[in-house]
């Protein structure tokens, strides 16, 4: 069942998920790979010792289970090849380690994911690089912001709370010219929605917790690298010790191959809801890229290919009682971090104390909502009921 590069080029993306990283010849004709359990790899004679012969070395290098899912993501990320991390964050971090060094200069979007900023501004402020926040709307206006000693620009597009699209084929070309690499967690959209190394990015991070798992029982992370900047990835996963334990590459390996019909149905709904949500007389605004007239929607048409069911609203002010009432009356939506599962789930946020480039404008409390797999006529209830709580409080 194995496929040649160009095949597999030739056909849809689901077919792709369902076949990619696979073979179940290598297996005696089981559909999945098998979970190999494995640290020591022996070696049959001592000339295969002495001269390192064998497909597999040692546990933590891969065996055939993590290398069916690098072998997918690969393939789907259109990279030259792809490694695991134990969680989104893990994967930012060994990206970022790949290719920043003391001495060095890091931009990165001022939207991003918290903990990355609090990567950037802690540990590899300690290690000698400095890292300057940038607005993220910029485009190519981040060459003013270039140094020589400017080495990556970290991006993030939709930003993580408050959803603004960048323009990612501007900032990476005026990168590229400048010699620094690009980095983009693609979170958000995967790989199926944003083509991320197409669009100039380098590096390509997903947090496989989110969509990739699909079912909020995985904590796991992916990097994709183009062929430029795969051998430097490569060596530093190797190097700090990166590995992801068999069971949660199989779950995450089951999750893959159903992700196109999942995200389809987090599009639809999310959009559904984000539609209701902006007729509603106690919104102030929804921020979900694919909705017209959203912020960075023009962006989105023109680069992305579908949206997830992930966006934020921002009420019309009311007390701080009322948002406490909001939440309590939900009986759907769930409060609790992370998204991508199938369930539904809301939390209020506050993006400005963070804010550093920039500065986030917002009169009434903002929540983010993760849309789910539940009958969106549902959702639709829910949400309902807790803004009629939210008047009456």
């Amino acid at each position: 069942m194995a496929h040649s590069p160009e095949e597999s080029a030739r056909r849809g993306a689901n077919t792709r998920l369902v076949s990619a990283g696979r073979d179940p010849a290598d297996y005696h004709g089981f559909v999945n790979p098998p979970v190999y359990h494995a640290s020591t790899v022996v070696y049959p004679t001592a000339d295969d010792f002495f001269a390192h012969r064998g497909r597999y070395q040692y546990g933590r290098r891969g065996t055939p289970t993590s290398e069916g899912l690098t072998d997918a993501v690969a393939e789907i990320e259109g990279g030259a090849g792809a490694v695991l991390a134990p969680s989104g964050l893990a994967a930012i971090t060994t990206a970022l380690l790949s290719v920043v060094g003391a001495g060095d200069h890091l931009l990165v979007a001022d939207s991003v994911y918290g903990p990355t900023r609090a990567f950037c501004s802690g540990v590899l402020k300690r290690l000698g690089v400095e890292t300057t926040y940038y607005d993220p709307t910029i485009g190519d206006g981040i060459a003013a912001l270039m140094r020589d000693n400017t080495r990556a620009v970290f991006t993030e597009s939709p930003g993580s709370l408050t959803f603004e699209v960048q323009d990612i084929p501007a900032i990476a070309a005026v990168a590229h010219a400048r010699g620094a690499c690009v980095l983009m967690d693609n979170t958000w959209a995967t790989p199926l929605y944003f083509r991320a190394h197409d669009h100039g990015v380098d590096l390509s991070i997903q947090a496989g917790t989110k969509f990739l798992s699909g079912h909020s029982d995985v904590m796991i992370g992916t990097i994709s690298a183009n062929a430029e900047w795969w051998p430097r990835l490569i060596e530093t996963h190797g190097l700090i010790g990166q590995h992801v334990g068999p069971d949660d590459v199989y779950l995450a390996l089951r999750g893959f191959r159903t992700l196109g019909v999942r995200l389809e149905r987090h599009q639809e709904s999310g959009l559904r809801v984000a539609r209701f949500l902006s007729e509603h007389p106690d919104v102030a605004r929804v921020l979900h890229p694919a909705l017209p007239g959203a912020p960075g929607h023009d962006l989105w048409r023109r680069d992305f290919t579908g949206a997830c069911g992930l966006f934020a609203v921002e009420l019309k002010p009311r007390s701080d009682a009322a948002i406490r009432a909001f939440l309590d009356a939900l009986r759907l939506f769930a409060m609790g971090y992370s998204w991508g599962g199938f369930e539904s789930l809301c939390i209020a946020t506050d993006p400005r104390p963070i804010r550093t480039a920039t500065t986030w404008q917002a009169d009434g409390p903002m929540l983010r909502l993760h849309i789910g797999l539940e009958d969106v006529d549902d959702l639709i209830a829910d949400l309902a009921g807790a803004l009629g709580a939210y008047a009456a409080a």
